[in-house]
């Protein structure tokens, strides 16, 4: 009874820990595909607010990233939405407005 009992612990405590790894390693991804989604729009369409957007997930991705990321996505982040920054304010140098106006 006390055996079966503590087989049904480990496992349980095993299965929330792989999920929680898992959400955790799932927000990263997103976070990064939203950034790279931000990028493009604010390359392609110029929209400042995108831009910022981008700079702002490619934060938070590098923030909840772990050591055993590529390094290499993470930077590729960074370096497209600082360039989709730079290239919608080199295209119109006014400040940003916000979107609703």
């Amino acid at each position: 009874m006390c055996h079966n009992l503590c087989i049904s612990n480990v496992l349980r405590q095993m299965f929330n820990s792989d999920q929680s790894n898992l959400q955790e390693e799932l927000t990263s991804d997103y976070l990064n595909l939203l950034g790279m989604v931000f990028s493009l729009c604010g390359l392609m369409i110029k929209i400042k607010w995108c831009a910022w957007c981008a700079v702002y997930c490619a934060l938070m991705g590098f923030a909840h990233s772990k050591n055993s990321d590529d390094g290499k996505q993470i930077f590729s982040s960074f370096v497209l939405s600082i360039s989709a920054v730079a290239m919608s304010y080199m295209q119109n140098p006014t400040p940003l407005t916000p979107p609703w106006q």
